[in-house]
């Protein structure tokens, strides 16, 4: 499947009608009474055409991986992702991240990201990687604010021809379990050098 691959995300500047923080709340994907709220906000914001069958092989088969934003009951920004094996690595891919005009740059899509890895590193991931137009400065801006890096080149990604950047985050390896030293052990527990004879 190539549609996935060619997902862009948008960030622009502040807008006159800018929004604030206060009814804003976020939620995961509830199932097929979503999928035309996420359809809507992607079809219109992203240059991208993605088919029916695009959205419902993410949505389908990694709902706990997609999040919706709301104002209210109004929903205006969505991240849709994946997590499958890669080789040796359990890898996220951010597909889609969409965040309205008047609601941008006010953290909502890094927002998105954070509760989107948090649910990737639940569930194993090693690495986290996605494309962004290398002219999207403003979405580059954002993944490097969370700790991407620009891993390759991809030229002529998209259908209209401009290059992209794969951004990949690799994740921090789960703390193995403490191992107690001999320092660690109380005097009282440690066995004693010269037992006593019979």
């Amino acid at each position: 499947m190539s549609q996935p691959a060619r997902a862009k995300h948008t960030q622009s500047s502040r807008g006159e009608d800018e929004k604030s923080h206060k009814d804003i709340s976020y939620r995961q994907y509830r199932g097929e009474e979503d999928l035309h709220l996420v359809r809507g906000l992607v079809d219109v914001e992203l240059s991208e055409p993605y088919s029916i069958f695009t959205y419902r092989y993410f949505l389908q088969t990694w709902p706990q991986l997609c999040f919706l934003a709301f104002d209210g009951s109004s929903c205006f920004a969505t991240i849709v992702c994946k997590l499958d094996q890669h080789g040796n690595f359990m890898r996220g891919y951010i597909a889609m991240l969409v965040v309205e005009r008047p609601y941008r740059k006010l953290g909502i899509g890094s927002e998105l990201v954070k509760r989107a890895v948090e649910e990737m590193k639940s569930n194993a991931a090693d690495e986290v990687v996605l494309e962004a137009e290398t002219t999207n400065h403003a979405a580059l801006a954002l993944y490097q604010n969370l700790g991407f890096i620009r891993d390759k080149r991809l030229h002529r990604y998209y259908l209209s021809g401009t290059d992209a950047f794969r951004l990949k985050l690799l994740l921090p390896l789960p703390p193995e379990p403490s191992r107690l030293t001999m320092l660690d052990i109380p005097l009282f527990m440690k066995p004693n050098p010269w037992p006593l004879r019979p």
